[in-house]
């Protein structure tokens, strides 16, 4: 399966899990492309179940562990849960992280155990090959990548577990009034409202959220280190918002919002990360670029075009900084390197008009 192949199965699989409404669904999504992801000869989709590891599901060639439960820390599915990180192994019998006697009725010779959820991690997806197999960079990120959908499509599973629960209860102590009603409605919009700050968009913009951005910004970075390529961060702040909504309205405010999203999204390319972080900061990941004076300077005719286009005002303060590709520099440094060039720029300009 060519790369493309395996990019549009892992975004079928996301689909499918963003649907998912019970564990058993979840668990029938995950199995199926976890194997064929990377072309495996067997799948497990694994919970943490306190200290011990369950083994909810499973598809192979031949029967694995499904529906047994071994200790957290003598199960490789428990060491990547307790270490936070994929684990790789070639040959299982050369590693002693591995439960030898175990695996010995098993097909197994080599897998792959990537964590449910890097932080707290709440279980684990495992690919097994009948042969030695050396996994790829690639495979192990397309795992890892369905790994975080699937913590995603967990936590859905969970809210919409509470609605149905809350419903029915009131259902039975209202059946008999029209408050019954109410009640009910009142309690789909807060889980409707708790499933949209599950996702990954801003509503009003529909740039990445927060959630999003650190999600896939974390990933992109992290991949600009592998191939030593330039990325660079970008933190813009709109100006006058708060001027704009205690003159005009919040209407006024949101369609500012709206038009510096629009400007920021036509400049940057699809494979950038675009945000709101919320309220009037925006964020950009931007990799593939030839410096930042030339991302400024564009940022700068794209704002000018817009304002002679559209006949509206928009303004940006604006802040870069710039990759190392470090291993130890993270994306929370990035970003507060940004935010402090962005606050400098602001001053240095008011400054500027004040003299003026």
């Amino acid at each position: 399966m060519a790369s493309e192949n395996y990019a549009q199965r892992l975004i079928q699989a996301v689909q499918e899990l963003s649907m998912a409404r019970s564990l058993n669904a979840v668990a029938e999504v995950v199995r199926h492309a976890a194997r064929e992801l990377v072309g495996a000869d067997g799948a497990t989709f694994v919970l943490r179940d306190g200290e011990q590891c369950f083994y909810k599901d499973e598809d192979a060639i031949s029967p694995l562990w499904k529906g047994q439960r071994f200790p957290l820390l003598a199960c490789i599915s428990g060491w990547a849960m307790l270490n936070r990180q994929a684990a790789v192994i070639e040959d299982i019998y050369l590693d002693d992280r591995i439960p030898h006697a175990v695996y010995r009725p098993t097909f197994v010779k080599s897998l792959v155990m990537v964590p449910i959820r890097a932080l707290e991690p709440i279980g684990a997806l495992g690919t097994y090959w009948a042969s030695q197999h050396r996994a790829t960079t690639e495979q192990v990120e397309m795992l890892q990548a369905l790994a975080d959908a699937t913590s995603v499509a967990l936590e859905n599973v969970q809210v919409y577990a509470e609605l149905e629960r809350r419903v029915a209860e009131r259902t039975a102590q209202l059946a008999e009034t029209n408050s019954c009603l109410r009640v009910e409605i009142a309690e789909r919009e807060r889980a409707e409202q708790a499933v949209r700050q599950l996702s990954l968009s801003d509503e009003l913009t529909g740039l990445y959220n927060r959630r999003g951005f650190l999600l896939l910004a974390e990933r992109e970075l992290e991949a600009a280190r592998r191939r030593k390529g330039r990325s660079l961060l970008l933190y813009a702040d709109l100006d006058y918002l708060k001027q704009a909504n205690d003159r005009f309205g919040h209407a006024m405010g949101d369609s500012m919002l709206i038009d510096a999203a629009q400007v920021l999204r036509s400049l940057f390319r699809p494979t950038d990360v675009v945000a709101r972080l919320g309220g009037d900061e925006f964020v950009v990941l931007a990799c593939h670029y030839s410096s930042s004076e030339e991302v400024l300077q564009r940022l700068d005719k794209a704002v000018a075009a817009f304002c002679r286009n559209s006949g509206r005002q928009l303004s940006l303060s604006v802040g870069i900084a710039e990759s190392s590709l470090q291993a130890d520099e993270s994306l929370e440094q990035l970003l507060t390197q940004a935010d402090a060039a962005m606050y400098a720029n602001k001053c240095a300009r008011r400054d500027l008009q004040a003299v003026s």
